[in-house]
Order: structure tokens, then sequence, then C-alpha cells
């Protein structure tokens, strides 16, 4: 799903008060990291990442693995924190996705 420029506002003011909820260490990006972001989403719709100071990679990297990989959006980058979204398939955890297509 490609996002206007509204819909990455919403997003991002709901994201507002988030805290990360994974984060990316020494460990690096793996298959297993990734359907575990998945799963989160499948529930969350919205989450945020956070890369650690002792990771490998960078925000750049983090965001091509997790576009090319998927089909999670990255709505934002700030710093080394990447805001994460992917409707779910299930209706009754779509939350944000439906206030999505609506705008």
């Amino acid at each position: 799903m490609k996002l206007r420029g509204k819909q990455k506002r919403y997003l991002r003011s709901q994201a507002n008060r988030m805290r990360p909820l994974f984060s990316v260490g020494k460990n690096g990006l793996n298959e297993v990291w990734l359907e575990q972001v998945l799963d989160a989403l499948q529930r969350r719709e919205l989450i945020k990442i956070n890369i650690q100071q002792n990771a490998d990679v960078e925000v750049s990297d983090v965001k091509e693995y997790v576009e090319n990989n998927s089909d999670i959006d990255v709505v934002q980058t700030i710093g080394k924190t990447l805001l994460l979204f992917m409707p779910a398939s299930k209706e009754k955890f779509q939350t944000y996705s439906v206030e999505v297509k609506n705008i």
C-alpha cells in the first residue's frame, strides 16, 4: 500500500507517544526478526523500532531490508527510530488502516 502525505501525517500523529517495540542490535537483521515484526504488525498495525548504538547496520539499511523483504511501509525515520505500518489482515485488529483508507 503506497501511502500519501496526509496518510503519513495521520500515522505519525498516532505514533507520537509510542515507545519502540523492537530493536536492532549487534545480531543485525535476519528472517526471524522480520517475522516477529510482521506478527506484531498483524495485531498493532503501527509500531516503532529502534536501532541500538552497537548495531552493525544503519537506519537506511534497516529501511531498505524491511521494505524489500515485506509489505511493510516505513512511514518515518527520526534518528535511529523507524515507524512501521502494515494493515492487519484480521478485521478486529484494523484500527489505523480503516482511518488511513478514509483519508
